[in-house]
């Protein structure tokens, strides 16, 4: 990619996340451009909209998992007598 080229899409990666902010979707500018990237691939972004929503939706409903507790140790072993 050439210089010109870089920054057209940074500009536009710009733009866009300008507008993601106006409109308060909650994305960052890095999940943005993943999702832009996706689209260019020939994605659908209504799927892709449809992805993020229920994402987001599994993740606020879900309640955090607390932390597993380690496993107990191992019993202490005895020495062998050699008799």
């Amino acid at each position: 990619m050439d210089a010109e080229a870089a920054k057209t899409a940074r500009e536009s990666l710009d733009l866009a996340f300008h507008m993601s902010n106006v409109l308060d979707t909650g994305l960052d500018r890095h999940t943005l451009s993943v999702l832009i990237a996706l689209c260019d691939l020939g994605l659908n972004p209504e799927a892709l909209a449809a992805v993020v929503k229920e994402l987001r939706r599994e993740t606020t409903s879900t309640p955090p998992q607390p932390a597993a507790a380690p496993p107990p140790p191992p019993p202490p072993t005895r020495p062998s007598s050699l008799s």
